[in-house]
């Protein structure tokens, strides 16, 4: 008998993974509002300035709690260039682009289009491993996919430059999330996650630094609401979430903490409702409906490649 499975069921019934993992659904659901909070017009915040400021103001705490734990610091060469690369990535094209964009779409729908990412990730893993995805796992790609079609509808047939280019920020977006994300875990970086954040935050906030100046993008001048929407994602975005995050992988089935990237949307969308007065049409519910399904059957695709791993390993 695979003791795998039974360890995966005691995991799934720990309270304290459980709490950490209800931390992540609420922060990170909540970080798209703060994000437009802060970056939309008369904020006082540009996206790259606030970037910059988030990124090496959590960088800088991370890695000072990591030297205060005497973990490792000096770095390979091999692994800076990995952190690099994936910090680049993951925050200054993954987030940086989501600001970007946020600038004019609401926090919801962008919540909704880039919760794709694991799509997106699936894709990129069938090309590079060069294996053709089951039915379920294409049917889930379609559907997803569909479902980003019909959430981006109302903004392209506005016909409204900035809108278009809004979904095209946010589907870049996604693409640099899950680039960053597969180059991270294929590069098995023998480093603590507090470590590994540290670095990727700090390369990510030096390139926001420099695409401002090239930008020329103003010094801040934030009023009091986006003041507390940049303290909101240093705290519980970047430091907060990403502890507890780390702590639910440690605590629960990585199948079980996985849900946070469908769950995230749903709350993101009810918040932009609720605070910022964001609408919630026709095209979001349904678009919501068939994202949330495609990610779903991907997540069901992995479970059962893991499943299978696991029974080979056990024979």
């Amino acid at each position: 008998m695979s003791t795998t499975s039974s360890g995966e069921q005691r995991q799934s019934l720990n309270r304290s993974g459980l709490f950490h993992l209800f931390i992540v659904y609420v922060v990170w659901g909540s970080t798209y509002l703060a994000i437009r909070v802060g970056v939309r017009e008369g904020s006082g915040f540009t996206p790259f300035m606030l970037g910059a400021m988030r990124s090496l103001t959590a960088g800088v705490i991370l890695l000072a709690l990591a030297w205060i734990g005497k973990q490792r610091l000096r770095l390979k060469a091999s692994e800076y260039l990995a952190l690099t690369g994936s910090g680049l990535l993951l925050w200054w094209g993954g987030n940086g682009l989501v600001m970007l964009a946020e600038v004019r779409a609401d926090s919801g729908i962008t919540a909704l289009i880039i919760s794709g990412v694991p799509i997106w990730v699936m894709i990129m893993e069938a090309v590079l491993d060069r294996r053709r995805p089951s039915l379920l796992a294409a049917a889930s790609l379609l559907i997803g996919l569909a479902g980003i079609a019909l959430l981006s509808l109302p903004l392209l047939r506005s016909g409204i430059r900035a809108d278009v280019l809004s979904v095209v920020l946010l589907l870049s977006a996604s693409i640099c999330w899950s680039l960053g994300s597969m180059l991270q875990s294929r590069s098995r970086l023998r480093l603590t996650p507090t470590v590994t954040s540290a670095y990727q935050l700090l390369a990510g906030g030096i390139g926001f630094a420099l695409t401002a100046l090239v930008l020329r993008e103003p010094l801040p001048h934030p009023i009091p609401e986006a003041w507390l929407a940049w303290g909101y994602l240093v705290v519980f975005g970047s430091l907060i979430a990403f502890t507890s995050y780390i702590q639910a992988i440690d605590l629960l089935p990585m199948r079980i903490v996985a849900t946070y990237s469908y769950v995230n949307p749903i709350i993101a969308v009810a918040l932009g409702w609720a605070i910022l007065g964001e609408r919630i049409t026709v095209y979001t519910l349904l678009g919501a409906a068939l994202v949330l399904l495609g990610v779903t059957g991907v997540f069901r695709v992995r479970g059962r490649e893991t499943a299978t791993q696991s029974v080979k390993s056990d024979r």
